[in-house]
């Protein structure tokens, strides 16, 4: 994610019309969080306000550029609609992995069983959906119906894929596109659509970021530590997820493209795992390789958008790294 002094360049950046406006994101989520009785409204909301930086609105807010106040109530549901979605994978992903924490924190499935966190994921989806409504553009409802689409097609590959440490690089990347690619995606076309920009355009470069966010996530994974990850190291080897690291280090490590995931019985052996993935220089490798990704999102960035607008972007998508140096 971003880093807060990432995001105070971005507001310097873009203008006070910004602030205002994710000011308006904040305060419709904690209003839609609130709305459905104490129960749903606490695991919300707590989902809600464990979301990060909100890097999914600032991609919205940043892709809209300049624009007439008529059109922010637009704008502002959009960027509403993808961080409901974003929670609401967030909180279906745990149940799937019977996650005790995210970023440090008990899940909801931790804290109140499957029964609760699928029908607190189940409310955060349909009130996406129920806030671009509200907006009556067929073409936002469209973007985010792509995005929650791919969002489960990628979690489908994900669990087809677990323990099998043969998974090619080329569907690994895929699997990305589809579970963070692509909402990324989502949040670039919903706002250049509010504001009649180069919603094709713009959307590839939020695929392009999105995936090397996942990137290296995954090497944080297997990197750590656990005060920056809120997690511990090699979590996503203990469920059986092959990710980069470990699809680089195999070919370095023979022994590694052997490994049994399913022997791995706990964050101990994990954390041996990552020690040896580390030893073989993958990491670095991975880390390239999603730097790559966004140094060429910056350059496919049209040439045509206003030079702040192309700052603040570039801004984003330099955070988006900046962690992980």
């Amino acid at each position: 994610m971003a880093t807060a002094a990432t995001l105070d360049a971005v507001v310097r950046a873009a203008g006070p019309q910004f602030g205002t406006l994710m000011e308006r994101v904040e305060a419709r989520l904690a209003e839609l969080a609130g709305g459905y009785g104490p129960l749903l409204a606490q695991h919300a909301g707590a989902t809600i306000a464990a979301g990060g930086k909100r890097l999914r609105p600032l991609l919205v807010l940043l892709a809209a550029g300049e624009l007439e106040a008529a059109q922010s109530g637009r704008l502002v549901r959009s960027a509403v609609a993808v961080e409901l979605i974003h929670s609401a994978s967030l909180v279906h992903d745990d149940v799937l992995d019977r996650a005790p924490t995210r970023r440090g924190r008990p899940t909801v499935f931790a804290a109140a069983g499957r029964t609760a966190a699928t029908a607190t994921g189940d409310l955060l989806f349909s009130r996406a959906f129920a806030e671009l409504a509200g907006s009556g553009e067929a073409d936002d409802v469209r973007a985010l119906s792509a995005a929650s689409s791919a969002l489960a097609a990628g979690e489908l590959m994900q669990r087809a894929d677990a323990w099998d440490v043969t998974v090619p690089l080329a569907r690994y990347l895929e699997r990305c596109e589809l579970k963070t690619g692509a909402l990324f995606e989502a949040a670039c076309r919903l706002g250049a659509l509010a504001s009649d920009g180069p919603a094709d355009a713009l959307a590839a470069f939020g695929r392009a970021i999105g995936l090397a966010f996942q990137l290296l996530d995954d090497v944080l994974d297997v990197s750590g530590p656990v005060e920056r990850t809120g997690k511990a190291r090699g979590t996503d080897l203990l469920d059986g997820t092959v990710t980069l690291p470990l699809i680089l280090a195999r070919e370095r490590d023979p022994q590694l493209a052997s490994t049994d995931l399913r022997a791995l019985d706990s964050a101990a052996d994990a954390e041996r795992v990552c020690d040896r993935i580390a030893a073989t220089g993958a990491l670095a490798d991975a880390k390239h390789r999603a730097l790559a990704v966004v140094a060429d999102a910056k350059t496919r960035l049209p040439r045509s958008l206003p030079p702040a607008q192309r700052t603040t972007l570039e801004l984003v998508a330099d955070g988006v790294v900046e962690r992980y140096a």
